[in-house]
């Protein structure tokens, strides 16, 4: 009988073949079967040749792939640079206290560890992405034939199958074009991170790097973006459209395709059900949920972008523009209370000048339907910026005395008649328009206004000032700038940094300067000089010259105590030619002052040198400290992403305060006759700030002291004068903070261009100005104590609030004796004219003294009596 048998062909599974018929017995002893022949085994149908053929194509792929791979694998990058630090991680500044200031760079990324980050929010992205992760070795290759077969119907490439391994390849280290090669590189790469990494930091690297729309990288920062909130703060819906946001963060984006991005929302939901992350509840809950999403700009806590553009400045010309996204920490000596107080004593004092010199009108001006449709009404607000915390609107009802607003952040409010009553027109910084009557006197329908909101429900009209000021604020101690402001609104009006740059004159803000050369020369605070008219003939100043005061009044002898607190200007002119402006001048550079700035004539003492703002609190502090000059700087250290220190400041510091034990190592140039007349002005830059760049950044530098100027006697002589120009003279109106331990003066300038005060105490010296940046007049009445002085005063009243007063502490060297306040000769206690008076010991007066204002010792009595009278 005939038998069939059936053998197995080289490719298993695939086919059998019919080899023989034989009948029994078999010829073969011990074999029930005859060998089949050898032309059996040959495949000769078509379907045959074709299997066999693909089959010789797959392995010559994968001999070919093995090739590549082989050739690519040594051109792979090293993992090494997986790390946090390589991140684009934008460069951070903050305030002493650690409150974020502001951050720069391109992309917005705030870096988290595996353990910052919710479990639902990592099973969303598990379930969009890749919900084999953990499982797979790095490819999922049953991924890549779907995508692949997807991709061959649809004739395109619009299926992926990437892995979040893959993706984290892609995204550190290869680009995003789309080829074979870049493929094979991509998969190659996630085995290689597979290898060296855990699957843990994996997610981590992918968590941080992602792009996810509108400058976001990294889930935390998409959280902060779309929904102002940390990652722990998200709910369940919220993660599910973030996680679906890396597939086509344009396409999906809730900002820009709402819709889109809901369906993708919906879809991760619906993947999380079904891979068991959620219950049916919550996913029927989530599901229902309206899309919230909303685009959140960082708000920082601290408003200080002078600060900020000067930290960027100095990173960027230290750092190169590479620290925008290398993540460095900033730390700057900015308090973050006193910051606060700076801004709004600033814009208050800006909009009160304002407010006095009367209204400008509208800023722009609409007709309106009746009633008014808030549509329209948001379409003629848009283009009109928020300036400060002046916020624009428009007047949609007028009343007899209020009129109702439509804000761009559409509420409508009521300015009532206190808001009102002050808009006298504007005609000139001189002159104003009569007082309004009624509301219709300054407003009408369809008026494009600023509100100012001055307390909770109470709105004021108001106008973006044209005026122009800057505070700035240090510790004597050290020179560290606590507070810093240079204008109204950085943003929408100027950049233009005029605490550091503004060369405006001093005024007779310049006078304690010349007085305390004057002390040094041999003058006491009880010398008298003639307050007569004086006519001046200087070859320097090009026509006679005739100083005259403020008040238009003359005076007569005049102690120099007396003349300081009043500011008179002929005293002070004739105090100056008395000791010579060129020795006055290089007295000034122990200041700080730079010699080539001050001018060598009478002038100078009235203030007609070029400084900023930050020049003057700096100049002051050395009154404040006891007499050492001490740099200003505004960064205390620097750290890199990962927070180690880089720089640490070590500032030159006041080497003890009087009755303090003065420290080894101080520099004693008090006694110099002349310092050098190129002494640089103060630095903003943290020229005190180290930059070792070595392990041991992080260790304290060993303390180093300022030097000492001028001697402590004159420091105290000086602060005691100024603190009577506070107590008794034009800077009374620091009166108001009830403190007996404030010092200062105020200064103007010729024609009012220029109003300061410069006042501290020996926690805290500040200096305000205000002025137009195109030099022209405030006005009749604008003096340093009225237009400067309100800033100082509501600046020192928060900054100073718990700080206990501190007496003026008396160094050796000073004695007190009674004079008569007219003749400043020694008197009786029993004198109703007399007085108590400081003096350097020896250098007070006696009975037998000389003609009244000669020094008691140093330069020559004749000399100096021609100067002044």
């Amino acid at each position: 009988m005939g038998i069939t048998f059936y053998t197995r062909c080289p490719i298993p599974c695939l086919t059998t073949y019919k080899v023989a018929n034989v009948s029994a017995p078999m010829s073969t002893p011990g074999s029930p079967f005859t060998k089949p022949t050898l032309s059996a085994h040959l495949p000769r149908k078509p379907w045959q040749l074709l299997l066999i053929a693909l089959f010789g194509l797959f392995v010559t792929g994968v001999i070919f792939t093995a090739l590549v791979a082989l050739i690519l694998t040594p051109t792979l990058p090293s993992l090494d640079t997986l790390s946090d630090s390589h991140l684009k991680v934008p460069m951070r500044v903050y305030t002493a206290e650690g409150t974020l200031i502001a951050e720069f760079g391109e992309e917005k990324r705030i870096p988290v560890t595996i353990d910052q980050v919710p479990e639902p929010l990592i099973h969303a992205i598990l379930a969009a992405e890749d919900d084999s992760f953990y499982y797979h070795q790095g490819v999922d290759f049953q991924g890549i034939l779907r995508a692949a077969l997807a991709n061959f119907r649809s004739g395109g490439r619009n299926e992926g199958a990437s892995t979040i391994t893959m993706q984290v390849a892609r995204n550190y280290f290869l680009s995003p074009e789309k080829t074979y090669t870049r493929k094979l590189k991509e998969i190659l790469l996630a085995f290689k991170i597979e290898r060296e990494l855990s699957k843990n930091e994996i997610l981590e690297l992918y968590l941080n790097k992602i792009f996810l729309g509108n400058r976001a990288y990294g889930f935390a920062a998409a959280a902060q973006v779309y929904y102002g909130k940390a990652l722990p703060e998200l709910t369940l819906p919220e993660m599910a459209m973030l996680a679906g946001l890396p597939k086509a963060p344009s396409r999906n984006n809730p900002l820009a395709n709402p819709e889109s991005a809901q369906d993708r929302r919906n879809y991760v939901l619906r993947r999380m059900l079904k891979l068991h992350y959620i219950d049916a509840a919550s996913y029927t809950e989530a599901i229902n949920t309206p899309l919230a999403a909303s685009k959140h700009i960082v708000r920082f806590n601290v408003d200080a972008p002078f600060i900020a553009e000067m930290a960027r400045q100095y990173m960027y010309q230290s750092y190169s523009e590479n620290s925008y996204a290398e993540g460095y920490n900033i730390y700057t000596t900015i308090r973050a209370k006193d910051q606060q107080a700076a801004d709004q004593a600033l814009r208050q004092g800006l909009l009160a000048y304002d407010r006095r010199h009367g209204y400008r009108g509208p800023v722009g001006r609409e007709k309106l339907a009746d009633p008014p449709v808030p549509a329209r009404l948001d379409e003629l607000l848009k283009d009109y910026p928020t300036v400060g915390p002046l916020l624009p609107g428009i007047v949609v009802g007028i009343e007899e005395k209020a009129a109702q607003v439509y804000l761009q952040d559409g509420a409508t409010v009521t300015v009532d008649w206190p808001g009102l009553s002050w808009a006298q027109a504007y005609i000139s910084e001189d002159a104003q328009g009569g007082t309004p009557k009624a509301a219709r006197d300054v407003l009408r329908r369809g008026d494009i206004i600023y509100l100012e909101q001055v307390k909770e429900g109470e709105w004021w009209l108001a106008q973006v000032p044209r005026i122009a000021g800057a505070l700035v604020s240090l510790n004597p101690k050290d020179g560290a700038i606590l507070a810093l402001t240079s204008g109204f609104d950085f943003y929408q009006q100027s950049k233009f940094n005029r605490a550091l740059q503004a060369e405006r004159q001093p005024g007779s803000g310049f006078k304690p300067f010349v007085y305390s050369a004057a002390l040094e020369k041999g003058f006491t605070p009880a010398s008298l000089i003639s307050g007569a008219p004086i006519v001046v003939e200087d070859v320097s100043l090009e026509d006679e010259w005739r100083p005259e005061d403020y008040s238009k009044q003359f005076y007569g002898p005049t102690r120099l105590r007396k003349a300081l607190t009043l500011s008179l200007n002929l005293v002070a002119v004739r105090l100056l030619r008395a000791i010579g402006p060129d020795y006055a001048v290089d007295y000034m550079t122990r200041f700080g002052f730079d010699a080539t700035k001050l001018p060598r004539n009478l002038s100078l003492v009235l203030g007609t040198a070029s400084v900023t703002p930050l020049q003057m609190a700096s100049a002051f502090s050395i009154f404040a400290n006891g007499g050492y000059r001490v740099e200003p700087y505004f960064i205390s250290r620097i750290e890199d992403a990962n927070h180690n220190i880089l720089e640490m400041a070590n500032p030159a510091l006041a080497c003890g305060l009087p009755g303090s034990t003065v420290k080894s190592g101080c520099v004693d140039l008090s006694r110099v006759e002349t310092t050098p007349t190129t002494t640089p002005t103060p630095s903003p830059a943290p020229t005190t700030v180290s930059t070792p760049g070595k392990p041991d950044a992080a260790k304290p530098a060993a303390p180093h002291y300022a030097p000492r100027v001028i001697t402590p006697q004159n420091a105290f002589l000086m602060t005691s004068i100024l603190r009577d120009v506070v107590s008794a003279g034009t800077g009374t109106g620091a009166m108001v903070l009830g403190r007996h331990d404030l010092a200062g003066k105020t200064g103007t300038t010729n024609d009012h261009r220029d109003a300061w005060f410069n006042g501290f105490n020996a926690e805290v010296v500040t200096t305000a100005w205000i002025g137009f940046d195109q030099p022209t007049p405030l006005g009749r009445g604008e003096v340093g104590g009225r237009a400067a002085l309100p800033i100082w005063v509501d600046y020192m009243r928060v900054v100073l609030d718990g700080v206990p007063e501190q007496p003026l502490l008396r160094p050796s060297g000073i004695i007190t004796a009674i004079i008569n306040r007219e003749t400043g000769k020694l008197t009786t206690e029993d004198d109703p004219d007399g007085m108590p008076e400081y003096f350097v010991s020896g250098t007070q007066p006696t009975e037998s003294s000389g003609p009244a204002g000669a020094p008691a010792s140093g330069g020559s009595t004749e000399n100096v009596r021609d100067g002044l009278f």
